[in-house]
């Protein structure tokens, strides 16, 4: 059996043994194979290694861990760095910060991880630096550098984050949001619910958002509950299913529906019915998913499948107004043309034509529909999409 399947195994002999000869022999051929294996191991057996290697480590071995940085894994880098500061302190401090000044993006990340425990006084020099770093296109350092911005609790950075969501360009508005999520700003969250309202990466910024806010305080607020709506509707094209288990969704479902249903609530759960059916019923959908994730998805199917629907249906048209957060999502779930009717006179020309589609789907779509539509209707080629509807 070669190393790699030794040290990610189950027998406690064997991954002693291979942890012991990677760290003793700084083999970084084995190290190199085992980041390589990085989206193919669940995320309990990198876990699992991580561990193997910390208890491998000596202050006698510990210095051979710094061979391993040309192989950055966001999976090893915490036990890396704090064994490198556990053993070493602040002797390293020199050469992470020449590695954080002059080499690749890879080991300038493994060098973030490490600053991250150090005293704030012995790095506020490279301040400047890491508030670039923070910025990077490689994720994990851009990561690993906000995290040590946010216990500096570095407020130019922070004040930057927040001056980007407004933006007028989207994605600078989202890379704000991903910077004040990593930096840990639970007080931006009001201002970033409001962004995710008005973006079309709307379902992109809510699933950042549980990572600021746990999703058991989210839904203690409508604005919380649309977070969920956002986050529900991109699973599994933009977020991927073993959220439910990151977000804990099971018991979040059975929470609302049994501390008894609102209009918004039984929005989301609506929702969710639909998209957790769909889940479990194309194996598709959960070819890569674990164990785990698809036992959850197929226990939050089961949970939902239970709630009467007829019910939820009958609460969310009071979601039915032109103002209404939610009534994109309750628009959906309508039959009868003339509560979609209503929402013809909308200034919003998207509640407008989404509408007017829900009726052209319905085989309900006449032209007395495109007329009222087109009285509130500016922008010439919106005009002629509706004619030709």
């Amino acid at each position: 059996m070669d190393l790699l399947k030794k040290l990610t195994g189950k027998s406690s002999d064997e991954y002693e043994s291979a942890a012991k000869h990677l760290v003793d022999n700084a083999d970084t051929e084995l190290f190199e194979k085992l980041v390589k294996q990085d989206d193919f191991l669940y995320d309990f057996v990198k876990s699992n290694v991580a561990s193997r290697i910390r208890n491998a480590c000596s202050k006698d071995n510990y210095l051979n861990l710094m061979s391993f940085l040309d192989y950055y894994s966001p999976s090893y880098d915490t036990v890396i760095a704090e064994t490198l500061y556990n053993f070493g302190g602040l002797e390293l401090l020199p050469a992470m910060k020449e590695i954080f000044i002059n080499d690749d993006v890879g080991k300038k990340a493994y060098a973030a991880k490490y600053f991250s425990l150090v005293p704030k006084e012995n790095i506020e020099e490279l301040l400047p630096v890491i508030r670039k770093t923070a910025e990077s296109d490689f994720e994990p350092l851009s990561i690993n550098s906000i995290e040590i911005l946010s216990k500096m609790k570095d407020e130019e950075f922070r004040n930057n984050a927040l001056i980007m969501l407004d933006s007028d360009d989207e994605f600078e508005q989202y890379n704000g949001v991903k910077y004040l999520v990593s930096y840990k700003a639970p007080d931006a969250l009001p201002k970033i619910i409001e962004v995710m309202k008005k973006s079309s990466l709307s379902e992109n910024i809510a699933s950042e958002i549980p990572y600021l806010v746990p999703v058991e305080e989210l839904v203690k607020s409508d604005d919380g509950i649309l977070v969920l709506c956002n986050i529900v509707s991109a699973i599994p094209e933009i977020i991927p299913p073993s959220v439910v288990l990151d977000y804990n969704l099971f018991e979040v479902f059975e929470e609302l529906y049994l501390k008894g249903l609102t209009s918004t609530s039984a929005v989301l759960l609506k929702l969710a019915q639909d998209k957790f059916a769909e889940l479990a019923g194309n194996d598709e959908y959960l070819y890569d998913c674990d164990k785990n994730t698809k036992e959850e998805i197929y226990a939050i199917n089961q949970l939902l499948a239970g709630i009467d629907s007829y019910k939820l249906k009958n609460l969310l048209y009071d979601e039915l107004y032109d103002s209404s957060d939610f009534v994109f999502y309750a628009v959906d779930y309508v039959n009868e043309p003339e509560e979609l009717e209503t929402l013809l006179d909308s200034t919003n020309p998207t509640l407008v034509l989404k509408v007017l589609s829900r009726l052209k789907e319905r085989q309900q779509l006449t032209q007395a529909h495109k007329d009222l539509a087109l009285n509130n209707i500016e922008k010439e080629d919106l005009k002629r999409f509706i004619e030709a509807l």
